[in-house]
């Protein structure tokens, strides 16, 4: 008897449209979707759930959802949809609504770019949602960080917060105009970290404001999501000063400065996109 897996097929993607559009903060659009295509939505149990945003080159004229397997026969690699990931904010099943925030600067990017220009009835194909983290009710108290693309899940998370919850939250932006409003409960102190400017790795503070602000007492469970290196930088803290085991941290990169996510993505596989070092033990194991 073989205890091979099975290969995981291509996950169905789900076709939405725009809504609305607002701007929040600076440097930050949420869009608002939802229509038809909301009934194929498969809703996941988690605060950092994500979706694959698919976009496609406008001149081939494709309509969604994409048929990968086959565009992959009759394109090269360079005209195929090219995937981007970004958090889900909020999920509205009443409402069958999706919002999605997009950290926007300019024409730098892709999906920055075509939400800033969003209007409704425009069409976005995505495949998902995946995610993993829940806060842990249990816990004494909850450590809670993040840059501009770690906003929704860090939004999230505090939402599913138990309303005795303890905690402190660093959250990494521009300035004081790309802060958002944040409901927290009472014992949770959300503190903003200003780089004041575009993010680059002689200007990120995050890492160093986790490592020399206040610490409490008790055990932590921790979640902060965002850019790589400034993810290794407050993992090396937590367990080289804190001593906080693996399996209480979740600590996630969501894209690499210089990187676009294709190479990001690649790079998970070799010891660069590595967060933690290879010896210490899976999150259960």
């Amino acid at each position: 008897m073989s205890d091979a897996r099975p290969a995981r097929g291509p996950k169905p993607q789900v076709v939405l449209e725009v809504l609305r559009s607002e701007r929040i903060g600076g440097h930050m659009v949420r869009l608002t979707l939802g229509g038809e295509g909301f009934a194929a939505f498969q809703d996941k149990e988690a605060t950092d759930k994500y979706v694959k945003l698919l976009f496609a080159d406008p001149e081939l004229g494709l309509t969604p959802p994409y048929n990968l397997e086959e565009l992959a026969k009759a394109l090269p690699p360079e005209r195929m949809p090219v995937r981007r990931t970004y958090t889900v904010h909020d999920v509205d099943h009443d409402a069958q609504t999706l919002q999605i925030d997009f950290v926007v600067h300019g024409d730098q990017g892709l999906a920055g770019p075509w939400a800033e220009r969003a209007q409704p009835g425009d069409v976005v194909c995505f495949a998902g949602p995946g995610g993993m983290y829940l806060p842990d009710p249990a816990a004494d108290w909850h450590l809670i960080g993040g840059d501009e693309s770690a906003l929704p899940a860090i939004s999230a998370t505090l939402a599913a917060l138990p309303a005795d919850a303890r905690g402190l939250v660093w959250v990494e932006v521009v300035d004081a105009a790309d802060e958002v409003p944040l409901q927290a409960p009472e014992g949770v102190e959300v503190r903003w970290v200003h780089r004041g400017g575009p993010f680059a790795p002689e200007s990120t503070r995050l890492a160093a404001a986790i490592q020399d602000g206040p610490w409490l007492d008790g055990d932590v469970q921790v979640f902060v999501h965002g850019e790589r290196e400034m993810i290794k930088a407050v993992r090396r803290y937590l367990t080289d000063v804190r001593g906080v085991p693996r399996t209480r941290m979740s600590l996630s990169p969501y894209w690499a400065y210089g990187r676009v996510e294709d190479v990001f993505q690649a790079e998970k596989r070799e010891p660069i996109g590595q967060i933690f070092p290879e010896n210490q033990p899976l999150p259960g194991n």
